[in-house]
């Protein structure tokens, strides 16, 4: 049972930075800051960074270890997610995109 739950958590995190990868570059094309680095081709952790106006930062880090979103303004910490709480945080992220809203529109709810 333990080794079952092991692999679908490393298929999860596979998928997460797939999906992470993606949002980068669809981000990047929408005119955002955004990047999503690995360490080697075995998808088993990401840092993702996105900048969504000047001085408002977004890191998402992603591993076998964890999951944490960290909201930054001009360079103090705003908040910090994990598990669950961060990847519904990115889920919000993802509707900028989704919904196509500008930089200079973006404001996720937590920054409100």
């Amino acid at each position: 049972m333990f080794l079952r739950l092991a692999e679908q958590h490393r298929k999860f995190v596979q998928d997460l930075v797939m999906n992470l990868q993606a949002l980068a570059i669809v981000l990047e094309h929408r005119g955002y800051l955004a990047s999503c680095y690995t360490c080697g081709g075995q998808m088993n952790s990401a840092s993702f960074m996105v900048s969504l106006t000047d001085n408002h930062l977004i890191r998402f880090l992603v591993s076998d270890y964890g999951i944490t979103w960290t909201e930054m303004r001009d360079d103090r910490e705003l908040m910090k997610l994990e598990g669950a709480e961060a990847i519904s945080q990115l889920q919000e992220l993802a509707n900028l995109v989704k919904y196509q809203i500008q930089p200079s529109e973006a404001t996720l709810a937590t920054a409100q």
